[in-house]
């Protein structure tokens, strides 16, 4: 394989784990691991297994048509498409909202930076990324280069902390009780609205799909979910080897007084860094792909992606500096990407059969019976979480 692929598949994997790997993500682990102590190693493995049964399928109909997700959705089914990107749209905008937020936090923790100023410097950083004409490598390099970083430091603060390694493992395979809410969230945060396409629609920008790619877009997918279950993994044993040494974690940010209590003001320290360098990587995998859904309304918009890119994280930014973080708006699309997956991936499984989409191409039965089980869960999941937020509004 030519090495400009592999650096791009390599690039489409880490994408999609940095894009999952946001502020929620280092919160949800944090927060669940205290309540749920070793049984959350349990959750980690349900919620991988449903995670890539939904990420296997959705990339290889994506790298099969050479379609995006709302082109496909189109096609099945005229009008879909739109309301598709209109969903992942505001999931993505909501989300960025909080991700410029953990950005600004991580600086503020680093460096004791006013969260304005933070949120703007790291913006500036997104920003010019996207600036670059070879915008994609610069994407693909700097998601490699933080994602490896953060692995690394939490890899060292998991260590520190000495959890109880032999119960984890024991816990994970026999637990003592059934979590499915944190199943969904974990599952909702891994590869729920835009993070799914993520990864596939980069590899489609770069060139690679169709049939002679499907073995590396499948790879690339596994390769994407690996990293994003190592860093979890990771995080959660960091968190566990605290708290079963019965420290309680501060509910103003879990995570961070997870590393403190842990690691002490270095771990502290280390938390800026890694909430910094996932909140980072969140905005540009979230503005990337929310801009790559809107591509369907305007040429205007694909023929100048990057700078209505720029544009979504400057909106973004804007919104965190003036108003803060809007809790409606965060409750709304934190709900609303609840039933994103089951649309999207119910979706893709309908195209794995349409002809006018794959083609002469056979989609594994077992991958379409098993994406039909995940929809059926996520989709049940997703209504109990829209029911939760009709009342949180009465």
């Amino acid at each position: 394989m030519k090495s400009k692929n592999l650096s791009v598949l390599f690039g489409a994997a880490f994408l999609m784990a940095t894009s999952a790997i946001g502020p929620g993500f280092l919160t949800q682990t944090a927060v669940f691991t205290e309540q749920l102590k070793a049984d959350f190693g349990f959750v980690i493995l349900a919620s991988v297994i449903l995670s890539l049964i939904a990420q296997i399928n959705v990339w290889r109909i994506i790298g099969i048509s050479g379609m995006r997700g709302q082109e496909i959705a189109n096609t099945v089914l005229p009008g879909l498409g739109y309301f598709v990107a209109f969903l992942v749209a505001l999931g993505g905008l909501a989300f960025n909202i909080g991700n410029v937020g953990g950005a600004a936090m991580g600086l503020d923790v680093l460096f004791g930076l006013d969260l304005k100023i933070g949120a703007a410097i790291s913006a500036i950083i997104a920003i010019i990324i996207f600036m670059s004409k070879e915008a994609g490598k610069a994407m693909d390099r700097v998601t490699q280069i933080l994602g490896a970083m953060m692995i690394i430091l939490v890899a060292y603060v998991a260590i520190t902390t000495k959890p109880p390694v032999g119960e984890a493992i024991a816990r994970t395979f026999v637990p003592t009780q059934m979590p499915m809410l944190a199943i969904i969230t974990l599952v909702g945060g891994t590869v729920g609205g835009y993070i799914t396409f993520s990864g596939g629609h980069r590899l489609l920008d770069a060139g690679i799909y169709g049939k002679e790619h499907i073995k590396d877009i499948t790879n690339s997918s596994l390769t994407g979910m690996g990293i994003a279950a190592v860093m979890r993994i990771l995080l959660f044993l960091a968190v566990l080897g605290v708290v079963s040494k019965g420290m309680a974690l501060d509910p103003a940010s879990p995570p961070a007084s997870a590393f403190k209590l842990g690691a002490g003001v270095l771990g502290y320290k280390l938390f800026g860094l890694v909430i910094w360098a996932a909140a980072l990587t969140s905005v540009v995998g979230a503005a990337y792909t929310s801009v790559s859904f809107l591509t369907t309304f305007a040429k205007v918009i694909e023929n100048n992606k990057n700078k209505w890119i720029i544009g979504f994280i400057t909106v973004s930014t804007l919104i965190f500096i003036t108003i803060g973080q809007p809790v409606t708006l965060l409750v709304i699309a934190g709900s609303l990407n609840g039933l994103i997956l089951p649309i999207t991936l119910g979706t893709m499984l309908i195209a794995s059969v349409n002809k006018k989409v794959v083609g002469d191409y056979k989609h594994p039965k077992w991958l379409l019976v098993l994406g039909i089980l995940v929809v059926l869960i996520t989709l049940y999941l997703g209504l109990n979480s829209l029911k939760g937020m009709a009342a949180l509004f009465k």
